[in-house]
This record gives C-alpha cells, sequence and structure tokens, in this order.
C-alpha cells in the first residue's frame, strides 16, 4: 500500500482524534433499535433499491446492489426478512461471502428521500418453497433468496443527499455525459474480438430479456 504522511493507525491516535470530532449527541446514541418495528416496515414496503455490504472470512469486503418494484424485499417478523435473488452476471460475490462470513450490512433507499434505513445483522441463503413462491415477479420465482436475522436497525441522516444533489435532476448528466459503460467492460474484461458494440447489444438484451 501506498505510504502517507499523516494516517490514524491504532486506539490511541483515534482517541485522540475523537477529542477534534466530537462527541455522538443522544439521539445518535440511542436511536440504533435491535428489531425490525412497524417504521421499519414501512420503510422497507417502500423501498424498490437496496445495497447489501458483506465480507469473506479474511475480512475482504464488497457490496452489491438488488433492486424491484417496493417490498420486494419481504419481512418475515422483527428478526428477520427475505431478499429474493433476482438473475445477475453468476458471479456470486455475495454469496460466497455470505457461506464464509455470514455478517452482513443494509442499506434501503427510497428515491427522493433523503434519509435511508440501515440494518446489520447475520445472513444465510435460503431456499425455502413458500419464500421464493412468495417472492415471484413477472411469473418467474426466484432460485434462491437472503435471510438476514436483523439486530441493528437505524436511520441514516441525508446530509449525504444533500451534498451530493443525487434526487435534484438539475444536478444529473446529460446522456451524452455518462461514462461509456460498453467501453469500460471492453477495457476492462479485455477479452479478444469483442467490440464495444457488441457488448452494447448483449447489455440491451439483457436489460430487456433477462431481469427475472
Amino acid at each position: 500500500m501506498k505510504k502517507f504522511t499523516h494516517t490514524i493507525t491504532t486506539q490511541e491516535e483515534f482517541l485522540a482524534f475523537r477529542e477534534e470530532i466530537g462527541q455522538p449527541s443522544e439521539r445518535a446514541r440511542n436511536k440504533v433499535i435491535h428489531h425490525i418495528d412497524e417504521h421499519c416496515r414501512t420503510f422497507i414496503s417502500k423501498s424498490p433499491f437496496l445495497t447489501v455490504a458483506t465480507a469473506n472470512s479474511n475480512g475482504e469486503c464488497d457490496v452489491s446492489p438488488r433492486g424491484d418494484a417496493p417490498g420486494f424485499v419481504k419481512v418475515i417478523d422483527d428478526h428477520h426478512l427475505f431478499i429474493p435473488e433476482r438473475p445477475g452476471n453468476k458471479r456470486m460475490d455475495s454469496i460466497h461471502n455470505i457461506i464464509s462470513n455470514p455478517h452482513i450490512g443494509l442499506i434501503f433507499f427510497i428515491p427522493s428521500l433523503g434519509e435511508t434505513l440501515r440494518m446489520n445483522g447475520k445472513a444465510l441463503i435460503c431456499r425455502d418453497a413458500e419464500l421464493l413462491s412468495n417472492s415471484k415477479a413477472n411469473e418467474k420465482t426466484p432460485l434462491f433468496g437472503i435471510v438476514v436475522e436483523v439486530n441493528e436497525c437505524y436511520i441514516h441522516c441525508a446530509k449525504a443527499f444533500i451534498r451530493s444533489g443525487l434526487w435534484n435532476p438539475e444536478s444529473w448528466l446529460q446522456n451524452e455525459e455518462h461514462p461509456k459503460i460498453s467501453k469500460i467492460l471492453a477495457d476492462h474484461a479485455n477479452i479478444q474480438n469483442t467490440t464495444t458494440e457488441q457488448i452494447e447489444k448483449d447489455l440491451r438484451i439483457s436489460y430487456v430479456e433477462r431481469l427475472y
């Protein structure tokens, strides 16, 4: 790793730095609950998108998105929820991680709302028929999903969204300003005789025909 001149690497250094940062407010300290209450249920029911953070047994991390119609994540009871797995690129990074290390972190988003719902807990890969059947979409039943045993829930403030302007259409790039995804994939994958045009075509087909 590149060497930097001013880093914080010990608890003693962090505690000294904590004096400069200050302490969290009473509300921030007390906002964590340890079950899925009615407020969390409502938030999840209105959320079409979340991010899933996992790590393998070596601590190597991964964050990946999950999305579908609002309410696609099912709350089972006050301590468990179910995230159906829709077709993706078949790398299964999150799944490999969960099998070796069950700890998981989630962030639920609602478009135009700055605050998010964060959850932490333990996960397992589940193929229970009833859960899969209740998660059918577009006449397709998922092959499996992720059950999360939730032990922490809390609301995260909107400052990141306010600073970034993420939900403000006036801050969005025009289509022609976007990064060229097909070019990025072509260069990163570096597969001989694969063109950006082929990748664009494959992406269009995938987004239309292989969502479920």
